[in-house]
């Protein structure tokens, strides 16, 4: 019969286990309190390593590998998978690559192109971008992705930057032709994406294509000496000017395709993307992400707001991309039932404020925001792989030890750098917003912009911090707060300085939108007579059925913003002028200013006298530049 004793007959742990399993624990506890995401950077940071050293293993070898090679693999590795999905339509590993064979065999044979020759493709979301893009590159050819959004004499500069050898051009986009036509300069071929032609010395592509061989091209054309080498020109969204040709190498085409594995994509994802292909979210992000995972894509001609939600149920869906505003879209539509009954666990991109990130959240369901940042040029990037809503990133010392960056004062007024009595720039301290600078070395450079020296010259800062360094200047200001997470504070563009303080315009339009009745918000500095620096304004979208409640505007603003941040000058449109990418256009509306014998858009004036804002009328506009309103 069992009973007490046999208990201490039991085998006793050694005396070390339980301080063991005590020391362990207060560990992890102490690990929890002071480095809460030790373990969320360390495999991230391990992710960035493990890519790296494969590219570099491959080099050692001496295999240049790019993305494009990859992609031709996987044609032979899983040819009858779907890479492409397009209006219901399916086509394969296969399909793509025999089709985009046959457009550079189409070249080969006409004999105008030579490896590394130029080519400029005016085309809209659709296969046929994919497949003249790879055919190209199966040539060696350096692409140049134009922006079809962008007209006339900006569409010239464009081509004329990039000095492209034959400019190729969707049919959609014929009338877009037509304007350019008279004045493209000699010596470029055009191609347009028909069977016939009515346009004189115009070559038709889509017969030839027809006719031409499956067989690959030799090899020879597309291998690559060097990942520096350039194989892509992206043009920037030219949201304060003309639009410049970023040089893009293989090395930042293999660094895009990553970002989707980087934050957790597999191969068994479907990947939307509704953004123009001509951005590089969604060609290198995008396409470049799926070929990298051996995924699908599903590609839309135009994104649409009403159907978004429907086309990631039809095609089960699992990543999403945005940029921009277009998250705020999606929140703007009609509430329906059944909106958190999708596949989607993933949504990659940037540019998603604060309020919309969490209603995002709280009305489509568990999706993991994956905010990011980079500019397309740039040489620096960060990617917020813990959720931290409003992050756009992590950093810490060993991310820094890889691609070094800082971020130092700024002077608004004279629109550059501040330096110490040495000569050197200043480190701003945490929590305090900073230029964001990344050096410049092997293995992060920059690469430029075509046809622009003076613009990448301007780009580069040199000696900020010692003699002989030189760092990219990224032209954005950010917060880095005690936690080492990194924050989107403004362009410097955007930025203005107001009664000796500088406004953020994010910071100003965040306010505004928060207001019932406001749609979006477009806030900008405008120049005054006889005033130092520029007054606030906003441009404003009402929402439907609403309109324009002065008193609670005033309210709002003298509320929640210091009064050198209030907007002196308001601008009520119908609808916000946006870039391809869903980004505020501010370069017109800075440009038109405050007058009212000009603009047609109802304006108004803070009236500080007044306490409110009145009607912008001539007679007020001219007691401003005469100096009787009192600013």
């Amino acid at each position: 019969m069992s009973g007490w004793g046999d208990l201490y007959s039991l085998p006793m742990l050694p005396s070390w286990v339980p301080g063991t399993a005590a020391g362990i624990i207060s560990l992890h506890l102490i690990q929890k309190l002071l480095f809460p995401y030790f373990w969320a950077d360390l495999g991230y940071l391990l992710k960035v390593l493990i890519y790296g050293l494969r590219v570099e293993m491959y080099q050692l070898q001496g295999k240049i590998v790019t993305v494009l090679d990859k992609f031709v693999k996987l044609a032979e590795k899983q040819p009858h998978k779907p890479f492409l999905i397009y209006e219901g339509k399916v086509y394969t590993y296969r399909d793509v690559d025999r089709r985009s064979n046959r457009i550079a065999q189409v070249f080969l044979h006409h004999g105008t192109l030579k490896k590394g020759d130029t080519v400029a493709m005016l085309m809209g979301n659709e296969p046929d971008f994919i497949h003249v893009w790879f055919g190209l590159a199966k040539l060696g050819c350096v692409v140049a992705f134009l922006n079809f959004n962008v007209r006339s004499r900006s569409l010239l500069h464009c081509v004329v930057s990039c000095e492209p050898k034959i400019l190729i051009v969707g049919a959609d986009l014929l009338g877009t032709l037509e304007e350019i036509l008279p004045n493209l300069q000699e010596g470029v071929g055009v191609w347009i994406m028909t069977k016939d032609s009515t346009f004189p010395r115009v070559h038709t592509l889509l017969d030839k294509i027809e006719a031409a061989s499956e067989d690959p091209v030799p090899v020879t054309r597309r291998c690559a000496s060097t990942l520096k080498s350039s194989v892509l020109y992206i043009f920037t969204s030219g949201t304060t000017g003309l639009p410049k040709a970023a040089v893009i190498s293989h090395m930042q085409v293999l660094k895009g395709a990553a970002g989707l594995w980087a934050f957790g994509a597999t191969a068994e994802d479907i990947i939307y993307i509704t953004l123009p292909l001509y951005h590089s979210a969604a060609s290198l992000l995008g396409v470049g992400g799926c070929i990298e995972l051996g995924a699908t894509c599903v590609l839309k001609k135009k994104f649409s707001a009403s159907q978004f939600w429907s086309d990631c149920k039809k095609y089960n869906v699992t990543v999403i991309q945005y940029i921009g505003e277009l998250c705020r879209y999606l929140c703007s539509q009609p509430v329906k039932e059944g909106e958190k009954n999708h596949k989607v666990r993933l949504a990659v991109g940037n540019g998603v404020r604060n309020d919309v990130w969490r209603e995002f959240l709280d009305r489509f369901g568990a999706v993991k925001i994956c905010e990011f940042y980079g500019a397309t040029e740039g040489n620096i990037c960060f990617m917020n792989h813990t959720g931290k809503i409003g992050s756009v990133g992590r950093t810490n010392f060993f991310y820094k030890l890889f691609f070094p960056f800082d971020l130092i004062k700024y002077d608004f007024q004279k629109d550059e750098p501040i330096r110490n009595k040495h000569g050197w720039c200043e480190k701003v301290k945490k929590g305090e917003a900073g230029l964001l600078v990344s050096k410049v070395n092997a293995k992060n450079p920059f690469f430029g912009y075509a046809g622009n020296k003076k613009h990448t010259e301007k780009k580069l800062l040199c000696e900020v911090f010692k003699k002989g360094d030189l760092y990219f200047n990224t032209g954005d200001l950010m917060v880095q707060d005690h936690e080492n997470f990194l924050y989107f504070w403004d362009r410097i563009g955007d930025t203005f300085r107001w009664k000796g303080e500088n406004v953020a315009t994010t910071e100003v339009s965040d306010v505004i939108v928060m207001l019932d009745f406001i749609q979006e918000a477009n806030v900008y500095g405008v120049s005054v007579p006889d005033h130092e620096g520029k007054a606030g304004m906003a441009s404003l979208v009402l929402k439907q059925n609403t309109s324009l409640d002065l008193e609670q505007m005033y309210k709002q603003v003298v509320t929640y913003l210091p009064s050198y941040a209030c907007p002196l000058f308001l601008r009520v449109q119908e609808k916000m002028e946006m870039t391809g990418t869903f980004k505020q256009q501010k370069f017109r509306l800075v440009d038109e200013g405050f007058n009212p014998s000009t603009i047609t858009d109802p304006l108004y004036f803070l009236d500080n006298s007044k306490k409110a804002y009145v009607l912008l009328t001539k007679e007020v506009h001219e007691m401003i530049l005469s100096g009787k309103m009192k600013l």
